[in-house]
């Protein structure tokens, strides 16, 4: 499913799908190595842990909602999140990682699916109309901001995942 969503359809298929899998790679995954820091992170030459990469997926969901939530108060937006920049996402990384140092691998992916979850029911209560026809962030539809902060980065998370399985003798 290589193809942009231009759907609302499409666009739940794609979270579903690689989230689906996603979560299969990551409860196949001994608990004791999801801290080690062996998979590339965002910022050049950095490694996180498994747990981290969850983070990032739970931090970024999180703020799609945040988003959402405020532009539909009519309240300002602070994009990507207050205090950081669109060229500082690595710290912004950084920032998802240390929020969420403290929870465990399992309080993790329950988060994870929460969010995926409220973020699939968001989606589902719009239109086609309201997710791909309107402009929502600049030029980008709400659709396309949605798309590239959940099922874009699940597969690249995916992709490092199953690197990290093969390295680590947990297919």
């Amino acid at each position: 499913m290589s193809s942009i969503p231009q759907s609302k359809q499409a666009l739940l298929s794609a979270i579903s799908t690689v989230f689906n899998k996603l979560m299969v790679d990551y409860r196949s995954i001994l608990d004791e190595v999801t801290r080690v820091k062996s998979i590339d992170g965002n910022t050049k030459g950095s490694k996180v842990s498994v747990c981290d990469t969850v983070a990032y997926l739970i931090g970024w969901g999180n703020l799609v909602l945040k988003w959402y939530r405020l532009t539909a108060e009519d309240q300002p937006v602070d994009f990507p999140e207050t205090g950081y920049k669109w060229n500082q996402l690595g710290q912004l990384a950084e920032h998802f990682h240390h929020q969420y140092s403290d929870w465990t691998y399992s309080q993790l992916l329950t988060e994870l699916e929460q969010t995926t979850n409220a973020l699939l029911l968001l989606i589902d209560s719009l239109t086609d109309e309201q997710l791909y026809h309107t402009p929502w962030y600049e030029k980008w539809t709400l659709g396309r901001m949605i798309q590239f902060n959940t099922s874009s980065p699940m597969k690249r998370i995916r992709t490092q995942i199953r690197r990290f399985k093969k390295i680590n003798g947990a297919n």
